[in-house]
């Protein structure tokens, strides 16, 4: 079984209809597992409630806790989500207990024999969590996969940390409109392909997965395209979709699939997460089984 390593921020997602567990590195890790992986989760919950009902929702999943910190004065994250058609608007409370990460031990040694890493930006805008994501990415073995999901929440972009996230990784993924912002960023100008290509020479990376919503998504290996036209949904919302995509492309690029073969999966996973409210339900058997 394939060792996935996650670390960064867990939350409550406030939504109009009540709350929904959140955080991109919570969400990647519940569905690596869903998909096959052994994954756990490196992050940091506050000593109250929220952060009691984030261990027992995580048990209930059938997520390892083994990792989660518990912060004795800083409070569980929460982040305050309006619907627009669907679509996520986001309001991130600041100085809470995910901004603390420490670099553990037994954390660290499990990096050092995790096949993949994953990694957002979002966690990173805390210069503890900063330093602790960076010893925890730098512990991973040759060959591992180092995937940094872009997320970029202002007022929390920093070119620096963009920047260093990338020269950390060897794949990359990102949205649309991401990947117009990383384009402008690093003086990368032309069609998306062109700037795909150029952000994986700039950088090294092997893999780069560009996710465009409802029209699907675009992968770049070594030279070789895979563009898929995504996959039709009732959406009801879109919280947790790129995170399973990347979950779906990170266990498939461990099992070795075709390009072609991962993005079909990782298109219709993300699309039946779109059709359930928040970011971690039961994949059907069909998903997990990559039919």
């Amino acid at each position: 079984m394939k060792k996935v390593l996650a670390v960064g921020e867990v939350l409550w997602d406030l939504l109009p209809g009540g709350k929904q567990l959140g955080g991109a590195p919570g969400n990647f890790a519940y569905h690596c597992r869903s998909l096959g992986a052994d994954a756990r989760l490196v992050t940091r919950v506050g000593d109250d409630d929220l952060g009691r009902e984030v261990l027992a929702r995580f048990d209930a999943l059938g997520l390892p806790t083994e990792f989660v910190q518990v912060d004795p004065e800083a409070p569980t994250g929460t982040v305050g989500v309006e619907l627009t058609d669907g679509q996520p608007r986001y309001t991130i409370h600041e100085g809470v207990a995910w901004d603390r990460i420490e670099a553990g031990a037994a954390a660290l040694a499990f990096a050092a024999e995790a096949d993949a890493i994953g990694f957002g930006s979002l966690a990173q805008r805390s210069p503890r969590s900063r330093e602790s994501i960076g010893r925890i990415v730098a512990a991973a073995k040759p060959g591992a996969l180092r995937i940094f999901d872009v997320n970029l929440r202002p007022p929390f972009v920093d070119r620096d940390v963009v920047d260093r996230s990338l020269e950390m990784a060897n794949v990359l993924k990102l949205n649309d409109q991401e990947l117009v912002e990383l384009g402008s960023m690093f003086g990368l100008e032309g069609e998306p392909r062109e700037v795909i290509a150029g952000l994986a020479d700039r950088f090294g990376l092997e893999v780069v997965a560009v996710t465009r919503g409802d029209s699907g998504s675009l992968l770049f290996r070594g030279g070789e395209w895979s563009d898929h036209p995504g996959v039709p949904a009732e959406v009801v919302d879109a919280i947790g979709a790129g995170d399973s995509f990347a979950a779906a492309m990170a266990v498939g690029l461990l099992d070795g699939r075709p390009l072609d073969e991962i993005n079909r999966r990782a298109n219709a996973v993300a699309a039946f997460v779109c059709t359930r409210p928040g970011g971690t339900p039961a994949l059907p058997e069909s998903l997990i089984r990559g039919s």
